[in-house]
């Protein structure tokens, strides 16, 4: 016997508590590619590999640059996924300046970017979250929020 399933419209999150250490950001890759793998239909392939490097991204700056507890908020769904460290410092992050390009730090937030995400910042009284967005084309070549009327 045969089972057709339909694809998943229902968001797929996941909040997580992370180690307060360099073994959060490998947690929270190893998070984030279970949740993404446990909802194959919502997210091509190629988009969820970008999405391991946000998150990777994402955590190693929150352990390098703020302080514990972190956080990992992932939210998936056709044509877009948000992603989300949370951290307890109030410092906002700061853009590099200047463009060296034999600097070996510094440039997680223009990887992120570089991937097609949209980053925001958002303080809270316990600290802050660093949030990436990022979209991909869904069925038709139209945004997955957008009905097609064909």
């Amino acid at each position: 016997m045969h089972t057709a399933t339909a694809p998943s419209t229902r968001p797929a999150t996941v909040h997580h508590f992370l180690a307060p250490g360099p073994q959060a950001a490998p947690e929270a890759r190893r998070v984030a590619a279970r949740t993404l793998a446990a909802h194959p239909a919502d997210c091509p392939y190629g988009t969820a590999q970008d999405i391991l490097v946000i998150v990777s991204e994402l955590t190693a700056n929150a352990v390098q640059h703020a302080r514990p507890p972190y956080a990992l908020t992932l939210r998936v769904e056709p044509g877009r996924a948000g992603i989300a460290v949370s951290d307890a410092s109030h410092t906002l992050p700061r853009q590099p300046g200047g463009s060296d390009v034999l600097a070996t730090r510094g440039r997680g937030l223009e990887i992120i970017r570089a991937l097609g995400a949209d980053l925001f910042v958002s303080p809270s009284p316990d600290g802050k979250q660093v949030i990436a967005v990022i979209t991909w084309p869904g069925e038709h070549g139209l945004p997955a929020a957008i009905p097609s009327n064909g």
